[in-house]
This record gives C-alpha cells, sequence and structure tokens, in this order.
C-alpha cells in the first residue's frame, strides 16, 4: 500500500491568547509525485496550514494535531532536529518574496551559502548550479548573481527566491501563492519548471493558491479549504463539475468564462 510522503491529520492552529481555532482539524495527504491544490478565499488558513508544517507559526498562535513527514510527526521534533528537514527535505516558496532575501547581501551569496549548508558541494559547484536555475527561471543569471534585491523588480526576485528553492530538490515543495507578482508569461514559465523538476525528481508539491484556473490546469488533486476547515476534496473535474459543499460552488461560479466560450454561447443564441 502506497504511504503519503505527508499526512495532515486533525490539525489545529490556535490564538494563545483566547484559544480561537484559525485552523480547524485539517486533514491533507499528499503522495510522491504528486502536486496537491490548497484553495481558499484569502485568510481561509491555507498559509497558516504550510507554515505549521514549516514550524515558521508567529509566536502568538500554536499548532495541534499530527504532521507526518515521511512518518515521522513533525510537531513533536526537536527545533534542531526540524530545522534539519527544511531546505533540503522540505522546501518553501514563499508568498512574501522579498523576505527570502538578505537586502545587504548579494542574491548570488545568498544562493551558494544555501547550496552549501544543505549539500556537500564546493562554493564552485554552488556556484554553477546557482546561475544554471537562474538561466532555467528566464532571467539574465549573471546580472541576478551579482545583485542585490532592491536592484530587481519584484518579478525577478520572485524567480530567484523560486530558483533557490529548487536548486536544493526537496522531496516535498510547498508553493505559497508563488505567481503573485509574475505575469502571465513568466509565471506559465516557473510552473512549467516546477513540473519538470516533479517529473524528474518525483518531489511532491503542495500548491496554495486561491487561482482556480491554475489549479485545476496543474493539480492532480485538490483541498478546498473555508475558514480555516477543509470543506471538500477531489480530482480537478470533480470540484469543477461535480462540487457538493455550497462555499465550492461559490468559488467555482467565480471563474469567468472564456472567451471562446462566450463567443460559441453568442453564435448559439444567434442561430435560434
Amino acid at each position: 500500500m502506497r504511504k503519503p510522503i505527508l499526512s495532515i491529520q486533525g490539525l489545529q492552529v490556535n490564538r494563545k491568547v483566547d484559544q480561537k481555532s484559525l485552523v480547524n482539524d485539517a486533514n491533507i495527504k499528499v503522495y510522491m509525485g504528486e502536486i496537491i491544490g490548497l484553495i481558499g478565499e484569502s485568510g481561509s488558513g491555507k498559509s497558516l496550514t504550510a507554515r505549521s508544517i514549516m514550524g515558521l507559526l508567529p509566536m502568538n498562535l500554536s499548532a495541534s494535531g499530527q504532521i507526518f513527514y515521511k512518518e515521522r510527526d513533525i510537531l513533536t521534533l526537536s527545533e534542531k532536529d526540524h530545522r534539519k528537514l527544511l531546505g533540503s527535505e522540505i522546501g518553501m516558496i514563499f508568498q512574501d518574496y522579498r523576505g527570502s532575501f538578505t537586502p545587504f547581501i548579494k542574491i548570488g551569496k545568498q544562493l551558494v551559502e544555501t547550496l552549501c549548508t544543505h549539500q556537500p558541494v564546493s562554493k564552485k559547484e554552488a556556484k554553477n548550479i546557482a546561475l544554471q536555475v537562474l538561466e532555467e527561471m528566464g532571467l539574465d543569471s549573471a546580472r541576478v548573481f551579482g545583485s542585490y534585491s532592491f536592484q530587481l523588480s519584484g518579478g525577478q526576485v520572485q524567480r530567484a527566491s523560486i530558483a533557490m528553492a529548487l536548486a536544493l530538490r526537496p522531496s516535498l515543495l510547498i508553493c505559497d501563492e508563488i505567481t503573485t507578482a509574475l505575469d502571465v508569461m513568466n509565471g506559465e514559465k516557473v510552473l512549467h519548471y516546477i513540473d519538470q523538476v516533479r517529473q524528474q525528481t518525483g518531489c511532491a508539491v503542495l500548491m496554495i493558491t486561491h487561482d482556480l484556473a491554475l489549479a485545476y490546469k496543474r493539480t492532480d488533486r485538490m483541498y478546498v479549504m473555508n475558514q480555516g476547515t477543509i470543506v471538500e476534496e477531489g480530482l480537478p473535474e470533480e470540484i469543477r463539475c461535480n462540487h457538493k459543499h455550497p462555499y465550492t460552488k461559490k468559488l467555482c461560479s467565480c471563474l469567468l468564462a472564456l472567451p471562446e466560450d462566450q463567443s460559441f454561447q453568442k453564435e448559439r443564441v444567434g442561430a435560434l
């Protein structure tokens, strides 16, 4: 029987001051080689779920339940053991891409230090890897490598942060609204490269997004979250066409019809 690489069971995220529940009894399974979509509107608890996996919740919040990564409950690990998993085993691309880089250290130096920390490579090898992944992100690799983050556009910094996460080839990659700062073409380029990495390494991807069109196109299974609760799960086609929960119906109704569909409908009306 195939076992999930990530299994979230009964996850609760509460505010410490009043024990208000922000994520309520969340259950999610992710298998190797899958792209799993976690969708819902802003404030629904998607990013808190991701930060619980990474051990990066704010000090005023607490997580309980179980989060198994390769059958080890992350929530019971010491801070030191948990930190060992981050980067090389579990990678995350943050929505706040500007926070991925220290502004007074050049991008290239940070990439090299990250690679040398997590992998047994020399600085020369790390530099070659860094330049390669920056190039694959559609960036001018030499220029970005030698730049500070404030010298680049938001989209360039976002692609550089994605390159840093992918360079480590993690077994589980968490993507939190990664196309927010990118135009359509660069967004598609990044998503295509993530899919290539998944096919090459067999890694699992947890893709957090409120972009339904992206989720339908790129994911193998989807979970719908509303006010901290998973209200529905299924294949993209099931969520799109055979959804059962009223919130999922509301979400799906927000997706505009494609121009081709509208033209087709007008032609039908004209023919009647």
